[in-house]
């Protein structure tokens, strides 16, 4: 379990016969360990790349058949996995499956019915509105003029019959009940004046539908055939689910078999191959090639040999972080996913952000209103359909709903420390209940206490920016980078150094001789780190950290600024409301209506604040002030090869040993003599 760093990954070669290839390629795809690399070049200089052969394309044309199969039966339970041993019995299997024709055509038709049902459903809505029109619709049909049903305000068709010609020679008939719905036919040769003029004039158009009767007549015919249309699909739903009960068992099994045979022939173009032998390399992590040594041993009997493959190159990134800090990789990954050799910040992100949340927020009102959102979120927003449709929307265009729920389980710590502090503060909805209440005084209020909280939020900042030069200069040591690692111990000199020096001069308002042991210190500090900062980052880059460490020091301060600018609008809010109350221009009870309009608004606006304010300064002051000291991201996912197995059987046991190896792949070929 990586904490603090991602898992250590190592890169290895594994030689062995091509009898064992096959073997080997199903025991890797399902342990899921290793992440198969291109052969490089001074490898493939002593072999050949793998040819795709007609094998392998029947392979893929054979996938490609059965995920169409799986995708057209609706699913059944389905019995134990099946055993299906050899490359040939899964291709003999996959030609006993007959049912293509029948559930290929029953699917066509379907999709066809389905086509037809919609467009009888919005036929019916048309002839609906036009059943103020009491003759047959077949009037309605000429060579020499054209007819439609159009709806549009009383004004839009005024400017309608205005755009117009007079050679069109329109005929109007409007809805009498009052509707915005009207009956237009003009000659032929005025469809494009009108189709301008109900463009122009936001007026909605659609062609009369080729029909006989009249509306009422042809509704009755329309829902007669959407009757039939329904009875038709009830009855090929029933057959595709007969057919399912038979087949999808086999089918699934079948499609699962051809995918992963699929995936071995994607990944042979990585591997290497001589007459009898094969090669292939691979990322796995270190803790796991001693297990996957004997695996791969014993799936080829002691035929291959599992090697250690010295590189400089970037390995892949695998973070694995316990269960409850694994909630925090989203916002890791959504910055930027970390290289495999430096630091992973989830641990710090996940025990520092909840803290500024918190801090930022500071009230157990907005904090327990968050921690109600949140719990909707994870819960997958029951209800949203109830929401006005300007609410739906805006939910659904911040992000998707697995990434709405990250975030929610990230910002549940955050929300339960604010209700803490928050009552510490006795602010909910920016009003000291427990002193309104009980008369009790707060035990820190941010307006009265805030150079205490100053001073806090000056220290977190130097906090933090010193574990981030901590961290900067441990990576730098163990990439054997010496000036680098003096730069970053300049900067925590050069950190401490500038804040005991500005908390000295503000308490003593002086730098007199003689000095006390702590300004001394801090002074040697600061010349100490800047010196440093210059020999480790350069003369330029060493000036500009100096500037940059007292800026992200002070930046930290926001944590009160964005505290103060929450509670002071609540106090402005709640003051504004109460002015309503007392109002004698308004009289009581429409002061109390406006009012309560102007609480619910106001904290209402505060809340979303509450969550975006904090959540982004938050992430930020760590993104920027605390990242930039160690932090370089930009690294490469780890995605090893193989899938888990459903419906057929696993080539590892639940011991996570190996069993007999299956025998699936294509048969070897020959390559031809470099």
């Amino acid at each position: 379990m990586g904490l603090l760093r991602p898992v250590a990954m190592s890169k290895v070669g594994v030689i062995g016969l091509r009898d064992d290839r096959e073997r080997v390629l199903n025991v890797l795809h399902d342990l899921r360990l290793a992440q198969i690399e291109s052969l490089p070049a001074e490898a493939l200089a002593q072999l050949l790349p793998e040819r795709a052969t007609d094998v392998q394309r029947q392979i893929g044309d054979e996938a490609l058949r059965f995920r169409g199969l799986r995708n057209a039966l609706p699913p059944v339970p389905v019995g134990p996995p099946r055993i299906l041993s050899s490359l040939p019995d899964i291709l003999a299997a996959a030609k006993s499956v007959t049912i293509d024709a029948e559930v290929g055509e029953l699917k066509r038709e379907d999709d066809r019915l389905t086509t037809e049902e919609k467009a009888i459903d919005e036929s019916v809505a048309l002839l609906a509105k036009l059943s103020f029109y009491p003759d047959r619709l077949e009037n309605l049909r000429a060579k020499s003029f054209v007819s439609f049903f159009g709806e549009g305000t009383a004004e839009a068709r005024v400017a309608l019959r205005a755009g117009l010609p007079p050679a069109a020679d329109p005929l109007f008939l409007e809805d009498p009940r009052g509707s915005d719905g009207f009956l237009i036919a003009l000659r032929t040769a005025g469809a494009e004046a009108l189709a301008r003029s109900a463009q122009s004039n936001a007026v909605r158009l659609v062609p009369i539908p080729a029909l006989s009767g009249t509306p009422s007549e042809e509704v009755e015919k329309a829902r007669t055939r959407r009757a039939e249309v329904v009875r038709r699909r009830v009855a090929i739903v029933e057959r595709l689910g007969a057919i399912s009960r038979d087949w999808f068992d086999t089918v699934a099994a079948i499609d699962e078999a051809l995918q992963i045979e699929n995936r071995k022939v994607e990944i042979l173009s990585k591997l290497g191959a001589g007459r009898s032998t094969f090669a292939l390399e691979a990322w796995v992590p270190t803790r796991d090639v001693p297990r996957l040594e004997t695996i791969v041993q014993s799936a080829a009997e002691g035929r291959a040999h599992l090697y250690r493959v010295s590189t400089h190159d970037e390995p892949p990134t695998l973070m694995e972080n316990p269960p409850g800090i694994r909630r925090f990789e989203f916002f890791i990954r959504f910055y930027s996913l970390p290289q495999a050799t430096e630091w992973d910040p989830t641990l710090t992100f996940a025990i520092v952000f909840p803290i500024f949340f918190a801090l930022m927020l500071g009230d157990w009102g907005y904090g327990l209103t968050i921690l109600l959102i949140c719990i909707w979120m994870i819960r997958g927003f029951p209800g949203v359909q109830r929401l006005p449709k300007f609410g739906r929307t805006f939910v659904g265009r911040i992000m998707g709903p697995s990434a709405m729920q990250s975030l929610a389980y990230a910002l549940l710590p955050g929300t339960i420390l604010a209700i803490a502090l928050g009552l510490t503060f006795d602010e909910f909805f920016g009003v000291h209940v427990s002193q309104l209440l009980f008369g009790t005084t707060p035990i820190a209020d941010p307006l009265r206490n805030l150079p205490t909280l100053l001073l806090i939020a000056g220290f977190i900042g130097l906090a933090m920016v010193t574990f981030g030069f901590l961290l900067g200069a441990l990576k730098e040591y163990f990439h054997h980078h010496p000036r680098g690692a003096l730069g970053k111990v300049g900067g925590i000199a050069f950190a401490w150094g500038i804040v005991g020096f500005g908390l000295q001069v503000i308490h003593f308002h002086t730098i007199s001789p003689p000095l006390g042991p702590i300004l001394a210190g801090s002074l040697i500090g600061l010349i100490v780190g800047a010196v440093l900062l210059v020999v480790g980052e350069g003369v330029q880059n060493g000036v500009m950290a100096l500037i940059e460490v007292v800026s992200h020091v002070l930046s930290y301060t926001r944590l009160v600024g964005i505290l103060l600018a929450s509670v002071v609008l609540a106090i402005v809010i709640n003051d504004v409301a109460q002015l309503s109350v007392h109002s004698t221009l308004l009289g009581p009870f429409i002061g109390i209506a406006i009012a309560v309009v102007i609480v619910l608004i106001g904290q209402s606006f505060n809340v979303i604040l509450g969550v975006f304010e904090p959540g982004i300064q938050g992430a930020r002051l760590i993104f920027v002030e605390h990242f930039s000291k160690f932090y370089t991201g930009n690294g490469k996912p780890f995605r090893p090869f193989g899938a888990a197995r459903t419906h057929t059987v696993s080539t590892i046991g639940p011991d996570g040993t190996a069993t007999v190896p299956l025998m699936g792949g294509t048969p070897p070929v020959e390559p031809t003599p470099a």
